[in-house]
């Protein structure tokens, strides 16, 4: 496939013409309404040959809420060798709390599709960290111990293939017993035949000390886990000042240091399905940015006749608008940012990626994906 970045005057017919392929696989791989318009700086992937090349093995996995649409997930299926449902939690009496209605519709349909459905287990209620959750079941073997028997139960009544952890923010006293707890639960489920996978921030040293990083010891979990899901991205979030979600330098010194630490064929990419709208000017501890699709940041741009700019430095497009009298910047992840990503992957050779997560659709990027990589789903 090949990536197209559209020019002044550019229009889908042309376009088409200009590769000898047609207007509806250009429509189809890049979600374009009608009636089809394009802005200058927009990356299009397109259909243009057969691919010929030898592709590295990968094991592709995407998060998802139970509220995900059945379109949406059976379009995703073909390009995913795992489906994380979000999400298991628990109390503090280590007692699991489900993720509510549309789970086993979920499971049902990875199973149907040959696609692993995984346990996803968190800390956060109500969409926030509760690090005394995690501080409670990893400092009491009998809260603990709760736990993971429940967490036995559900697996095998629900027919999960697996687990991934995602606590955040452990504290930093608690760094040797999360690693303990990991292990804990992958010695009772991967005789069961379940594998255990754990989420883990983007880290860049073993000095760093910020709270979203301090409670993790790569090297320890790299031991106590099967897999393990670097989440690099997050470096623009909506509190922070606006810039890249996922700045290509930045990932790429978190794998670097994820790889000094951890075997790289156990490691996965976190990949980022979604960008930030700011409002300008940005107040620091105020201003909120929203949450947009990356299909949406386009037509967004589109409707708004924006130039989309693309900075080399983070690999990452971006553009204004304005809207009501107010300056707004909006960044994303298009087809080129996310290749840089997958570059990162094939030069470190990485087991795989994680989409966090795959609703909304972003059809060019499983296609690009699946240009890459043979998507594998015969391992954990």
């Amino acid at each position: 496939m090949e990536i197209y970045i559209v020019k002044c005057h550019d229009t889908v017919e042309s376009i088409a013409e200009e590769y000898g392929i047609t207007t509806e696989s250009i429509i189809f791989n890049n979600q374009i309404p009608s009636p089809y318009p394009l802005t200058t700086g927009q990356a299009l992937l397109l259909s243009t040959k057969s691919g010929t090349e030898t592709r590295p093995d990968l094991f592709s996995n995407g998060y998802a809420y139970p509220s995900i649409s059945n379109y949406v997930l059976w379009q995703s299926f073909p390009f995913l060798a795992g489906l994380s449902v979000i999400s298991y939690s628990f109390t503090h009496n280590g007692h699991l709390v489900p993720p509510g209605y549309g789970e086993s519709r979920m499971i049902a349909a990875a199973k149907q599709n040959d696609t692993m459905p995984l346990l996803t287990l968190t800390t956060e209620q109500n969409n926030a960290s509760n690090n005394f959750l995690s501080s409670a079941v990893l400092n009491n073997p009998r809260i603990q111990s709760v736990l993971i028997d429940e967490l036995m139960q559900v697996m095998s009544e629900k027919k999960y293939s697996g687990i991934n952890i995602d606590f955040h923010d452990i504290e930093a006293e608690d760094k040797l017993l999360f690693a303990d707890f990991v292990w804990n639960v992958r010695q009772s489920l991967n005789p069961l035949g379940y594998l255990v996978s754990v989420a883990l921030p983007p880290k860049l040293s073993d000095y760093q000390s910020g709270a979203s990083v301090r409670g993790y010891d790569f090297g320890l979990l790299g031991e106590a886990a099967d897999h393990l899901v670097l989440m690099a991205y997050e470096f623009g979030c909506s509190a922070s000042g606006p810039m890249a979600i996922a700045p290509i330098n930045r990932v790429r010194s978190a794998v670097e240091y994820a790889v000094s630490r951890i075997p790289a064929e156990k490691i996965r990419l976190g990949i980022p399905n979604y960008g930030f709208d700011w409002s300008l000017p940005h107040i620091s501890g105020i201003s909120q940015a929203r949450v947009i699709g990356n299909i949406d940041a386009a037509h967004l741009a589109i409707t708004h006749q924006s130039e989309i700019h693309f900075d080399e430095t983070s690999m990452s497009p971006f553009f204004f608008y304005t809207e009501f009298d107010t300056e707004h910047i909006v960044w994303f992840e298009d087809v080129r940012s996310l290749n840089a990503k997958f570059d990162l992957v094939c030069n470190h050779e990485l087991n795989g990626v994680g989409y966090w997560q795959i609703d909304p659709l972003f059809r060019a990027s499983f296609l690009l994906l699946d240009d890459r990589f043979i998507i594998q789903s015969n391992n954990l």
